[in-house]
């Protein structure tokens, strides 16, 4: 064989198609993409559907107003000690999961890291 070869024999580095901003990276961007911004909706979705129930919740059983825990209204324990620590903790694994996505984007374009051995 005299022309160079066809075919490379290891995975090929992506990122220059990422920052050429060539067809393939267009789709590889897109892909990342779609999927920060399903998780930010499956997020938003959780923390509507929580907190925005807790009105309603507390409109149906109204006596949940006269239920106090340690001297306190069960609503202000509800809203001042669990929602923000419920709040913290969405936002935590909300981060950790962007971060994941974008180290699993990141592994993708720049293949695997030549130290490694498969």
């Amino acid at each position: 064989m005299t022309g160079p070869p066809r075919y490379s024999s290891g995975p090929r580095n992506r990122l220059g198609d990422v920052h050429e901003q060539t067809p393939l990276g267009d789709v590889f961007l897109r892909s990342l993409l779609k999927e920060q911004l399903a998780l930010a909706f499956r997020v938003l979705v959780l923390i509507a559907l929580t907190l925005g129930l807790l009105p309603l919740v507390f409109h149906l059983w109204p006596d949940l107003g006269d239920v106090r825990v340690a001297g306190i209204p069960v609503a202000w324990v509800v809203l001042g000690g669990l929602v923000y620590p419920f709040l913290l903790l969405v936002g935590w694994r909300y981060v950790r999961s962007v971060e994941r996505n974008e180290r699993d984007f990141a592994d993708l374009v720049e293949g695997p890291d030549p130290g490694q051995s498969s």
